[in-house]
């Protein structure tokens, strides 16, 4: 009685382990080893310019539009190229306009901090090269930033940044602001 029973069970395991083994399939479909998104956005900055080339704070803020493309190769390696033109809202003193237009081309990692749910804060560092009404050439900017992706669906996702960057004139400049835009999954 007592072997037949265990034989009975013996039989009833193995077969529950041979009908689970069949149902692990291989998935059907993988995810996309590259994402790529392009965007474009909207900024409220800071210039950290004023007077004639002397660095202190401005009384005026800048206004402007840009436009920046991800790509995901995994999920440590993110880069970004983001382009920024700074060009609205300058200073106007004593009937005279004082130039203090900032445009920034930069390249850098973005790293995404964790998801939850839609939501995904990131931080990211930037290097690239700006320039502006009170820089002779190009400037070296470095930038150092951090925000909130929230993915609509698929396809859309919306975006919150702040960035801080610093522009290697001299006086150096520290200019930050905040942007917000929308992308597009192109792939």
């Amino acid at each position: 009685m007592k072997r037949s029973i265990l034989a009975f069970l013996f039989i009833a395991f193995s077969s529950a382990a041979i009908v689970s083994a069949h149902g692990q399939v291989v998935p059907s479909a993988t995810e996309r080893v590259i994402t790529l998104r392009a965007g474009a956005f909207g900024s409220a900055f800071q210039p950290d310019y004023f007077d004639e080339g002397v660095a202190q704070t401005s009384p005026n803020r800048l206004y402007g539009v840009g436009a920046y493309v991800d790509a995901r190769f995994s999920r440590w390696i993110q880069p970004e190229v983001e382009l920024r033109f700074l060009r609205f809202n300058e200073y106007v003193e004593f009937g005279q306009t004082i130039k203090q237009a900032q445009t920034t081309y930069s390249i850098g990692e973005r790293v995404p901090i964790v998801t939850f749910h839609k939501f995904i804060p990131y931080g990211k560092v930037l290097i690239g090269l700006g320039n502006g009404d009170f820089v002779n050439g190009n400037s070296l900017v470095i930038t150092y930033g951090g925000g909130l992706d929230y993915r609509l669906n698929r396809k859309f996702t919306l975006r919150g940044d702040y960035e801080y960057q610093q522009w290697r004139v001299n006086p150096t400049l520290w200019p930050n602001g905040i942007s917000a835009g929308l992308s597009y999954r192109v792939f």
